[in-house]
């Protein structure tokens, strides 16, 4: 077991971390009020690209039942890449051939966002959706503390 991404040859590997993204909002301007979860992953992230490996970005936000436009990360991966300074492309989804895809063909060094992992209702604890997600890269990392779960797995 891995302690650290410094552990970890990353560079040229997709990399999933999950964070944990669920920012507030000025309901009144739309724009981020509270940007403090996202600074909190920049040195991973600044870490992740200067080893120059493929990052695949998730998280959620809100508790939307299904699919709800103004739950997007658009706005988030557009403010992740104005801290980072580079562009942070956000999917349309996060599982399916289409994101796998793209993650596949992401250059060394280069980052996207999935879109909203809660536009699935599958997203708490079923084993077909984190199969799913494991596809995407080939290490996991988990920034996001303070909303991960056990899963509960049914041995056959």
């Amino acid at each position: 077991m891995y302690r650290s991404i410094k552990n970890i040859p990353v560079s040229g590997k997709g990399v999933i971390v999950r964070n944990d993204y669920n920012v507030p909002f000025d309901k009144r301007t739309g724009d981020i009020s509270d940007d403090s979860r996202i600074k909190l992953t920049l040195p991973s992230l600044q870490y992740l690209i200067d080893q120059n490996a493929k990052i695949i970005l998730m998280s959620h936000r809100g508790r939307p039942s299904g699919k709800i436009k103004s739950l997007s990360l658009k706005p988030i991966g557009k403010h992740l890449g104005s801290l980072l300074g580079i562009t942070v492309p956000v999917l349309e989804d996060c599982i399916g051939d289409q994101v796998i895809e793209k993650t596949r063909s992401l250059a060394p060094g280069g980052i996207l966002l999935l879109e909203n992992l809660r536009f699935h209702k599958e997203e708490a604890n079923d084993q077909d959706f984190a199969f799913a997600l494991s596809l995407l890269g080939d290490y996991y990392v988990n920034e996001a503390f303070s909303i991960s779960h056990a899963l509960k797995l049914k041995l056959i």
